[in-house]
C-alpha cells in the first residue's frame, strides 16, 4: 500500500518566519464567524462597529486565557520550565480557556456599553460554533487532538476521503479523527442555532442552547481522545467542565423561565 506523505503543517514561510496552517485556519474561522455575526448584529439594531470593538478585546484575551488555562493543567511541566510558558507557537491552548475569556470579556464590554449581554451572546452563538467548526481543522493539519488507534478499514468504512485517512496515519498507526467528529457535531449545532433564530426563543436561550450542545458533544468526543488534560488521575478536565457547563446552563434556563418578566425574545429590539 502506497501512503501519501502527511500534509506539511507549514503553509508558507516569510524568510525565517514559518506561517503554519493551524494559524491560517484559526484566522479564517474568526473571519467567517465575524462576517456571519456582523450581518446579524446590524440586523438586530447594533452599530456596524459594535462587534469590531468587542473583538478587538475578545480575540487577544481569548488567546491569552486559552494559554493560561492550558498551562494551569500542565503545571507539572511548566512549573519546571517557566520560560516555555510564553512559547504558544509550540502549541498548547485550550478552547475552554478561550471561551471563559471570551464570555467574561463580552460581559464587561456589554455592561460598559449599556447593552444586553444575553442579546449579544445570542447573536454570536452560531458564530462561536462556526469558529470551533473551522478551528478543529487546524488540529487535523497538525495531526493532533486525535483519538485512539483504529484500522484503515475502519476509516474507509466511514467513507472518508483518502487525504483525511492518510493524515490520520501517524507514526505507523491509524487513529480516530476526533477532530472531524467534533467539527461535524459543531456544524450541526450551527445549523440548528440559525434555524432557532426563526423560532424566536426567549432572550438568552440561544447561547444557553449553544453551551449545552457543544458540551454534550465535547463530553463524549473527549472520552475518545489521547491528549486530554487531566484533573486527578483519569478524570479528564474537559469532561468535568462539560458536565458542569450543561448543569449550569440548564439551571440558568429554568431560573430565567421562572423569574424573568416581561418576556423578551430573540427578535425583539
Amino acid at each position: 500500500m502506497n501512503l501519501l506523505q502527511a500534509i506539511d503543517p507549514v503553509a508558507f514561510s516569510l524568510g525565517s518566519l514559518e506561517v503554519r496552517w493551524y494559524g491560517v485556519i484559526i484566522a479564517f474561522g474568526i473571519i467567517v464567524a465575524f462576517l456571519v455575526a456582523q450581518k446579524e448584529m446590524v440586523k438586530r439594531g447594533f452599530h456596524p462597529d459594535y462587534l469590531t470593538d468587542l473583538l478587538i478585546w475578545a480575540v487577544p484575551i481569548a488567546i491569552i486565557s486559552a494559554r493560561i488555562y492550558y498551562v494551569i493543567f500542565k503545571w507539572d511541566f511548566y512549573g519546571q520550565n517557566p520560560g516555555k510558558i510564553i512559547e504558544i507557537w509550540n502549541g498548547g491552548i485550550a478552547i475552554h480557556g478561550a471561551l471563559i475569556g471570551s464570555f467574561l470579556t463580552a460581559y464587561f464590554f456589554t455592561k460598559k456599553r449599556g447593552t444586553s449581554f444575553w442579546k449579544v451572546t445570542d447573536i454570536v452563538a452560531p458564530s462561536i460554533l462556526i469558529g470551533q467548526t473551522v478551528g478543529r481543522w487546524g488540529n487535523f493539519m497538525n495531526q493532533e487532538a486525535h483519538g485512539g488507534e483504529v484500522t484503515r478499514s475502519f476509516l474507509e468504512n466511514l467513507k472518508l476521503p483518502d487525504w483525511i485517512i492518510n493524515q490520520m496515519y501517524i507514526e505507523g498507526k491509524y487513529y480516530h479523527p476526533t477532530f472531524l467528529y467534533e467539527s461535524v457535531w459543531n456544524l450541526i449545532g450551527v445549523i440548528i442555532l440559525i434555524l432557532l433564530r426563526k423560532v424566536n426563543l426567549r432572550r438568552g436561550e440561544m447561547v444557553l442552547f449553544y453551551l449545552v450542545w457543544y458540551s454534550v458533544g465535547r463530553f463524549f468526543i473527549e472520552g475518545m481522545r489521547t491528549d486530554s488534560l487531566y484533573l486527578i488521575g483519569d478524570l479528564r478536565q474537559a469532561q468535568v467542565i462539560s458536565l458542569v457547563t450543561i448543569a449550569v446552563a440548564i439551571i440558568i434556563f429554568v431560573y430565567r423561565r421562572m423569574t424573568v418578566k416581561p418576556v423578551v425574545r430573540y427578535q425583539d429590539k
